[in-house]
């Protein structure tokens, strides 16, 4: 039989050219050749069912949560430098109430190192004192047009100031695309990661990553669960996300004041519309009405107890009072 020799001149060209595309496409990172390092996987144990929540959401039945199955509940503290979720003194507080688990999360906004350093001390204010059951959650995905670098070196200085200030260990937010070409650096891979990837979460065993496991996946954000009205997002997390020590947040003396939330229950007196109730305390007519089942927002009646959640329109800091205030009217003159 008659040998082919392979080796001419023209194969060795093709055969060099192959190999030159499949290097220039591992460099560009376009997938013949994964760079990342792990196939990421659940940790063993078991899984727990949870939420995440935050003002959108709006009031929410926390015994009805519980009872649909719900164990942990993060929930939405505040952004920026200065805003505090309006309701997260009130979900906090119910949620605790019910016996879930409570984790926080700060939305970072911060277009340099000291503003993340910033936002790590007022994050720190809005929970001090609250028994966090979790990992404090930094929830980064909007960059204000940030190189990745950058980006990087904020996402640092706020994990590291905020685990000096409190003391607790913290845990990233983020969705499949910043875990793998933003986040994928050793000074940020040293904390758990909890992802956004909507749909079968057991399929990111097909996912390579610079994480080898995942300890909580937001796996959809149209969820339905009793208690709440409208979508939610849910989530599944694994042991690793609650803090060695469920103990309150330390006290920080100094830095920005920020005070508790609270609700009121109002008592409608003649004369009143609910135009008028919601203006006077700073919410949505709607809230009022989803709150109390109002059939019919033309009909209120005096002497009828209203529930309302003060300044629930986000307006920056909540400058409230902590505890629960019952409104007594009286007759006008």
């Amino acid at each position: 039989m008659k040998k082919i020799n392979i080796y001419t001149n023209n194969n060795i060209s093709k055969i060099i050219l192959i190999l030159m595309i499949i290097s220039i496409m591992n460099l560009l990172n376009i997938g013949i050749v994964s760079n990342y390092s792990y196939s990421i996987s659940k940790p063993e144990g078991r899984e727990y069912r949870g939420i995440d929540v935050s003002s959108w959401q709006g009031y929410i039945d926390y015994k009805k949560v519980k009872e649909d199955g719900i164990e942990i509940v993060y929930i939405k503290a505040s952004e920026g430098e200065n805003f505090k979720d309006p309701y997260f003194d009130i979900n906090y507080r119910n949620a605790k109430k019910n016996g879930l688990k409570v984790g926080v999360y700060h939305f970072l906004t911060a277009t340099n190192i000291e503003e993340a350093k910033e936002e790590a001390r007022f994050f720190h204010k809005v929970i001090e004192k609250k028994q966090i059951d979790c990992k404090l959650a930094m929830d980064y995905e909007r960059f204000y047009g940030l190189n990745i670098e950058n980006s990087r070196k904020i996402a640092v200085a706020f994990i590291e100031e905020l685990k000096n200030i409190t003391g607790k260990d913290v845990i990233i937010y983020s969705d499949l695309s910043n875990a793998k070409d933003r986040f994928n650096i050793k000074e940020l891979t040293k904390y758990p990661l909890w992802i956004a990837y909507y749909g079968d979460y057991r399929e990111l065993e097909k996912v390579r990553l610079d994480w080898n496991t995942w300890t909580g996946v937001q796996y959809e954000d149209n969820g339905k669960i009793s208690g709440i009205k409208g979508n939610v997002d849910r989530d599944i997390f694994t042991e690793d996300i609650f803090l060695k020590e469920a103990s309150s947040i330390p006290e920080e003396k100094t830095g920005k004041k920020v005070e508790n939330t609270k609700e009121i229950e109002y008592i409608v007196k003649k004369g009143d519309t609910l135009y008028d109730i919601a203006k006077k305390y700073n919410t949505r007519i709607d809230e009022i009405v989803n709150l109390n089942n109002i059939k019919d927002r033309n009909k209120i009646f005096v002497g009828e107890k209203l529930k309302i959640i003060e300044n629930s329109i986000d307006k920056g800091i909540d400058k409230r009072a902590t505890g629960k205030v019952i409104y007594t009217v009286k007759k006008r003159r």
